[in-house]
């Protein structure tokens, strides 16, 4: 499907959105919601014929595709427009005749008409039906040089000659090849072959509503008695003397000339039973029985008009209009006797019409209702020989359209959705973009849909635009899914994963905005499914404790994202509370992985914004916040410890070794200092008693993430900084004593330092005295068995 159709759909649906309590607007004929999205689909109509295709198989079944969405979007504008407005009020054909007799029968048609809404829309399927049949064009029969030219010249040739050719009628009036006789002989092929061309396109006209041009076709084939029996379909208008209503801004037709002409068939009614005559006659071809029976459809007529039926269209055409002609029929009968039209003058003496009573005209109308949709509801099996089958969506949707059952269509197409019935299918993206597309126009006209297969169809029809590329359409379409809006957008942005980058994310995320999504809401949610498929695949933060190394691999794509799930809610200062809490979370994963990732957890601190230091509430989110932020300064100090000593060469000469050292010992000192301070201000414990009593009383899990992180780092701490500072004793002598005097700290029952070692090699608080010892050892280097001699020094 072209990405240029997604697109174009969706600027109607924005327009149309922003006029959704417009009822007027949305089924204006012209700039409406269908007639729109018809014009879309005629208009990529027109450039696959204009631009074919290297596959013209596929290039051929999208046309027919777009054909049939563009007759079904014009089917609903048609009907719901007639269902969703208030139709003129017109007088019954009773209160007509009382107030005239001489009211013609197609004045009176027109309430009858308007009297049934069921009749008033057949007749506007009737004229749907017409607007979409195939064009007549493609029958055209041509030129002609005259009446049956060919054959009156072989008759008028045999008459000189007196040899009369075999197989040809030997008389030219129109019933001479139906005469009873002459079932051997017939026209010259040439004009037998125009004639059947002539028939086909009559009846090609008639099937498309153009009784006008059928005419015009009779004239040029000079056979005007063909054009007065097709003129007898018009029922009888004279529009002087009928009191007939019009619309508002109907045309004052009293002004012009022909309304003070009469027109159409006064002798209808035998008019009618001598085209069932024809229709049922055998001595006619089938086109030409259909003809008649088009023209005036009957039940016993019906036959025939069906023999020539290829297409679903065609079937459900022929039915209609036998509805339609019955109830007509029907109606017109009922009042015969009060009609002067009908009955001469009978109809004006006193009391010739026998009432029929209003309850007998409400059982006749009942029970051809329930005919009519009992027949409707037989095309859902017809079988057909030529286009889509009677199940093809389109023409089931169709068929619903027309019996009012939009909402079981609905529920019918979502349920084959969950069912994956159309997940094979080559016609999947188009069916999903018309429902999803159907199920919207409904909500803005108010009528019944399901908000349940709603949300089914947009679901899908989102993983269509999701598939084909469509992002920045998601948030449209995902605004209409009503209370799951919200958690749909945000699915779809957490499918982005790392293919978008942070400019991408940030306007995907506005588009929230721009169609009435709770954005903050939007930020949070996908932040959260985002970190909830990073937990999903990255391992637990669990097991023995990491060893933490200088050197660490750069961050897999699971820990990309992760890292950056954070950018969601940092895009809004409204959730910079949820970022403080989720980047404490992801922090904790990090530190706490069974392979210490200390560089990617600065990653993330780096990536949050400085303004998330200023919060000060939730407390303990905030207070664990700052407590990582001062982490990360220690091992920065630390780390700037290490790259200031490799600095040292052998060759450096006094000044510059002087400056080294000078720049050694300052940064030494910060480290220490700094790394004092977090060892004694209750590192990742809110609360002091909370460390002394967790082996007995955690129970939450962030408690748990947080005493593993103590266990790793404050060990890792201690062990470092004594070693930077017992390294260090040969260029500053005074840190072999600040080495030896933090031990006092990590004994200091006020800190409980020693807690936080555990029985795992390397981090035994055994470990780190055996360290201490070596400290003691080292003190003696300068001479003496003092060992304590280096803390009064």
């Amino acid at each position: 499907m072209s990405d240029s159709l997604f697109a174009s759909c969706a600027d109607v649906l924005s327009v149309c959105q922003a006029n959704k309590d417009d009822l007027e607007a949305l089924l204006d004929p012209e700039h409406g919601f269908a007639p729109r999205l018809r014009e879309i689909c005629d208009q990529r109509m027109a450039e696959l014929q204009d631009t074919g295709g290297s596959d013209s198989s596929v290039s051929l079944a999208e046309s027919r595709a777009l054909k049939m969405e563009s007759d079904t979007w014009a089917l609903l504008q048609a009907l719901m427009s007639l269902r969703k407005t208030s139709p003129p009020e017109f007088p019954h054909p009773r209160e007509l005749l009382a107030a005239n007799p001489y009211t013609p029968p197609a004045t009176l048609a027109q309430s009858i008409m308007h009297a049934s809404p069921l009749l008033s829309e057949l007749v506007v399927v009737r004229e749907w039906l017409h607007d979409s049949a195939p064009s007549p064009a493609v029958f055209d029969p041509g030129a002609t040089n005259g009446y049956w030219r060919f054959t009156r010249n072989a008759v008028l040739q045999g008459k000189r000659t007196g040899r009369v050719a075999p197989g040809l009628i030997s008389e030219l009036d129109p019933d001479a090849v139906n005469r009873e006789g002459v079932e051997e002989k017939g026209l010259a092929p040439d004009d037998a072959a125009h004639e059947k061309s002539v028939l086909q396109a009559l009846y090609a006209h008639v099937r498309a509503g153009q009784l006008e041009e059928a005419l015009e076709l009779c004239r040029k084939a000079n056979q005007p008695w063909r054009a007065a029996s097709i003129r007898g379909a018009l029922l009888f208008q004279w529009r002087t003397i009928a009191n007939e209503p019009r619309e508002a801004d109907a045309m004052d037709d009293e002004e012009a000339e022909d309304s003070r002409q009469w027109r159409g068939n006064v002798r209808r009614r035998l008019w009618k039973k001598i085209c069932s005559q024809a229709a049922l006659s055998d001595a006619l071809s089938p086109t030409e029985r259909a003809l008649y029976a088009a023209l005036a459809p009957t039940a016993q007529t019906a036959s025939s008009l069906k023999a020539v039926a290829r297409t679903w269209e065609d079937h459900l055409w022929a039915l209609v209009g036998l509805a339609c002609e019955e109830r007509l029929s029907a109606g017109l009968s009922a009042i015969e006797r009060e009609c002067f039209w009908e009955n001469g003058l009978g109809a004006l003496e006193s009391g010739a019409g026998i009432l029929t009573p209003r309850e007998t005209e409400e059982e006749v109308e009942e029970e051809w209702e329930h005919e009519v949709i009992q027949a409707l509801e037989g095309l859902a099996n017809v079988p057909v020989s030529d286009g889509a089958p009677a199940d093809h969506p389109y023409h089931v949707s169709q068929l619903h359209i027309i019996l009012d059952r939009t909402d079981a269509l609905l529920e019918a197409f979502a349920s084959g959705l969950q069912e994956g019935s159309y997940a094979s299918s080559p016609e999947y993206t188009t069916m999903t973009r018309f429902f999803a597309h159907l199920c919207l126009f409904l909500q803005m006209i108010d009528m019944p849909v399901s908000p349940f297969a709603t949300q089914i169809i947009l679901e899908a029809y989102l993983q269509v635009l999701e598939v084909a590329g469509q992002r920045e359409l998601i948030a449209m379409y995902a605004g209409a899914l009503g209370d799951n809006a919200v958690e749909r957008y945000a699915l779809f942005l957490t499918s982005l994963e790392l293919s978008a980058d942070i400019t991408e994310r940030r306007l995907a995320l506005t588009r929230a905005r721009d169609h009435g999504l709770d954005i903050e809401r939007v930020a949070v949610v996908t932040a959260e499914r985002t970190i909830e498929k990073a937990f999903t695949i990255l391992p637990p933060a669990k097991g023995a404790l990491p060893f933490v190394t200088a050197m660490e691999p750069p961050p897999t794509e699971p820990e990309w994202l992760l890292v950056r799930s954070i950018e969601w809610t940092t895009f809004l200062e409204s959730t910079y509370d949820t970022a403080l809490e989720q980047a404490n979370v992801i922090l904790r994963y990090f530190l706490g992985r069974c392979h210490g990732r200390v560089q990617v957890a600065k990653l993330v601190l780096e990536m949050l914004p400085p303004d998330l230091g200023s919060l000060h509430d939730p407390e303990e989110e905030a207070t664990e916040y700052m407590h990582y932020r001062q982490f990360f300064g220690v091992w920065e100090a630390l780390a700037r410890v290490v790259e200031c000593e490799v600095l040292e060469q052998p060759q450096m000469n006094k000044d510059t070794r002087a400056a080294w050292l000078s720049d050694y010992k300052t940064l030494i000192e910060q480290a220490h200092e700094q790394v004092v301070k977090l060892l004694t201000t209750d590192w990742l414990s809110s609360e002091p008693e909370a460390r002394r009593t967790r082996n007995g009383l955690a129970g939450s899990k962030r408690r748990r993430d947080l005493t593993r992180l103590r266990q790793i780092y404050i060990p890792e701490l201690i062990i470092r900084l004594h070693a930077v500072l017992v390294n260090s004793r040969g260029r500053i002598p005074e840190n072999l004593k600040r080495a030896l005097a933090l031990v006092n700290t990590v004994a200091d029952s006020r800190y409980r330092l020693y807690d936080d070692f555990t029985a795992q090699p390397g981090r035994r608080l055994g470990d780190y005295l055996g360290a201490v010892r070596q400290a003691v050892l080292a003190g003696l280097e300068g001479g003496g068995s003092d060992p304590f001699r280096i803390l009064s020094v």
